[in-house]
């Protein structure tokens, strides 16, 4: 009896140590659909431990990413788990704007013969604050044939940052709308210490436009479940605007 006991007891408390685990996984790797995958890892911002999307797209030609992962630790175990689960390396990566939830990878993953992009005006303000940098630089929206599938990248203007752009698959209909998109469920535009808060909505409505009718919206720290994250941002970035300008 004192036996089983022991044993009922060992069993608890190796439960919770991988329900502990689990709760506090550094990498999670969630399927979107067909070749897309969204990757997920955390940092820590005011106390709170905040989870950072990324997304990868598996190619004929090899794996490419968008974004890098935010916790420094996960820079090589998203690669190694992405040559486990499909055998293809990341021959691609992208980051959306300069701060380093974004960036923090550029360097390694250049390093790792990766062929890494931002926009010269994201080079430029990652040098400005002592970023990370990218080895090609896009000088306007760009249209990138990699294999069986073509993406835009995209400036709609200043928003989250003053460089943030998006990422368009036309005919998948996936928007990687990055920081400059919340959740739906968000009750703030989040952090805006490099934000334009009187031009944000304006350049969410250039979004819209732009990328009609998205079957997916990806955003960088929230639920990317629900689509109605776009115009829950175009309500919030309107209100900040008549609020910034009645403090005028």
């Amino acid at each position: 009896m004192r036996q089983l006991f022991i044993l009922a007891i060992s069993a608890l408390f190796s439960f919770v140590n991988i329900s502990g685990q689990a709760e506090k996984a550094r990498l999670n790797i969630s399927h979107l659909t067909g070749d897309f995958y969204i990757y997920t890892t955390y940092n820590t911002y005011e106390n709170d431990r905040v989870p950072a999307n990324g997304m990868y797209l598996v190619t004929n030609m090899g794996v490419v990413m968008f974004d890098t992962p935010w916790d420094t630790t996960q820079f090589q175990p998203l690669l190694d788990s992405i040559q486990s689960r499909h055998n293809k390396p990341v021959v691609m990566c992208f980051a959306t704007h300069w701060h380093s939830d974004k960036t923090a990878g550029l360097e390694y993953y250049r390093q790792q013969g990766i062929k890494t992009y931002t926009t010269v005006l994201t080079d430029s303000l990652s040098k400005k604050n002592n970023k990370k940098r990218a080895e090609f630089l896009m000088t306007k929206d760009t249209v990138f044939n990699v294999a069986q599938y073509s993406f835009e990248t995209y400036y709609p203007g200043e928003g989250h940052t003053s460089d943030n752009i998006v990422i368009w698959f036309k005919k998948e209909r996936i928007l990687f709308g990055g920081c400059l998109v919340k959740g739906a469920s968000d009750e703030s535009l989040g952090y805006l210490g490099d934000a334009n808060v009187t031009a944000y909505a304006a350049t969410l409505k250039n979004v819209k436009r732009k990328c009609r009718r998205p079957e997916y919206i990806i955003v960088a720290h929230s639920d990317w479940k629900d689509i109605s994250s776009l115009e829950h941002s175009i309500m919030m970035a309107k209100k900040l605007r008549r609020k910034s300008l009645r403090g005028r």
